[in-house]
């Protein structure tokens, strides 16, 4: 929800009222983010609305209105700044994470501003440059570069202060395509992984996941597999995790996704038996409703296509014929003019400008059938295109299966 206030900066009031709320107890960009502020984070004891209401009505004067608002403004300053810092803390330590993404929260405030694949892109720095680089919440210092980063022919990939988002002048903005990101995600995907058994630490992520809370203390089976699709000439590339308890339950929808993101440690894996029927299973309902989605995407793609053939098709087919039809009328009156020329020079004069607009017309119906004829043969091309096109090319390629424990 988006609301706007208009502000009157030529009344006092309504200018005091804007400066108490925006500047004095910052409502405006506070916890929620520039346009999601809750005037209920004003405490209980002080009806708000109705002293504001008070000012409004009894004071009339420039200088009574800056004494109201003052002490006003020192009536609820303390109350306000504690409020804000209960609403924060609750704010991080109960919601969601998927909630806390959704709120703009201020970077310096937490982690959680970064988003998602910032996230993930930090996380698995971390991993990959353990031993090379010293991490912080804001970035991290690497020194010396690992020596396969030598040889990996990636330039600008320099040892000093790489932060994401960039906070200090001196330091280099770490994004995704930057090569020492390139090669990082790079090493990442042709590591080896064998089967293994990851101990996952609930606690130890710091944000809340409400749906994993009830898997806590339980053991299963996690896949994950890369699904490449070739469709309308291009490639897509797709990860596909499914997870299920050793009792045979289906984590549902991304739960085996929030399951990879909490910190975990590796032990040996033991054997995989009762809950692989229901993993099997799951990993072909996530994939058959992926492909389904592309699917989807795809006839809508086609249905654009033959809707601009169509219209394009119309317009032509629309000026040809308002073109004939003018020409049609430029027949009749020239057919008029000659019937009433007096002079036999004029009249043949006439029929033969009748006789050049009749053969422009035949032109024109000739052209007229000619573009329909080249419309439907593009058109029958789009769809025999499409059709092949549409028949999707699937890979899929096991990256590794996990027994996991979720303490």
């Amino acid at each position: 929800m988006v609301v706007v206030n208009f502000v009157d900066r030529s009344n006092e009031a309504d200018a005091r009222v804007y400066e108490l709320l925006a500047q004095k107890f910052q409502l405006f960009e506070g916890v929620f983010g520039a346009s999601d502020e809750v005037l209920g984070a004003i405490g209980s004891g002080v009806d708000f609305e109705r002293r504001i209401a008070e000012i409004y009505r009894n004071c009339r004067e420039h200088g009574e209105i800056k004494a109201s608002f003052e002490q006003l403004q020192l009536d609820l300053s303390g109350e306000i700044s504690e409020a804000m810092v209960k609403t924060r803390q609750i704010l991080l330590e109960n919601f969601d994470e998927e909630v806390q993404d959704k709120l703009r929260v201020r970077a310096e405030d937490s982690r959680a501003a970064r988003s998602k694949y910032e996230r993930m892109l930090m996380d698995l720095t971390r991993t990959e440059l353990n031993g090379y680089a010293a991490f912080d919440d804001d970035g991290f210092v690497l020194g010396n570069p690992p020596a396969g980063i030598e040889n990996s022919g990636l330039a600008g990939i320099e040892p000093g202060r790489y932060e994401l988002p960039r906070r200090s002048g001196d330091a280099h903005l770490y994004r995704i395509g930057h090569p020492l990101a390139e090669w990082v995600i790079s090493q990442a995907k042709t590591r080896n992984l064998p089967a293994a058994r990851l101990v996952f630490d609930y606690e130890a992520y710091g944000r809340k996941q409400s749906t994993l809370e009830p898997y806590r203390g339980k053991t299963g089976w996690l896949i994950l597999k890369l699904i490449s699709v070739e469709a309308l000439g291009n490639q897509e590339q797709h990860l596909v995790v499914a997870a299920c308890t050793a009792d045979g339950i289906a984590l549902a929808e991304d739960d085996p996704e929030k399951l990879l993101r909490l910190p975990a440690t590796v032990q040996d894996a033991g054997l995989f038996n009762d809950g692989e029927m229901t993993l099997q299973a799951d990993m072909e309902a996530r994939q058959t409703a992926l492909l389904r989605d592309i699917n989807q995407r795809n006839l809508g793609y086609f249905e654009q296509e033959v809707q601009k053939l169509d219209a394009w098709a119309d317009d032509l087919k629309l000026g040809l014929e308002q073109e004939i039809k003018e020409i049609d009328r430029e027949i009749k009156e020239v057919r008029r003019t000659a019937a009433t020329s007096p002079v036999l020079e004029e009249k043949l004069s006439w029929q033969k400008r009748q006789r050049e607009l009749e053969s422009k017309r035949s032109s024109l119906r000739r052209e007229l059938f000619a573009r329909q004829d080249e419309i439907e043969a593009q058109h029958n091309a789009l769809i025999d295109q499409l059709e092949l096109q549409l028949q999707q090319q699937v890979e899929e390629r096991t990256l590794f299966t996990v027994e996991w424990d979720l303490k």
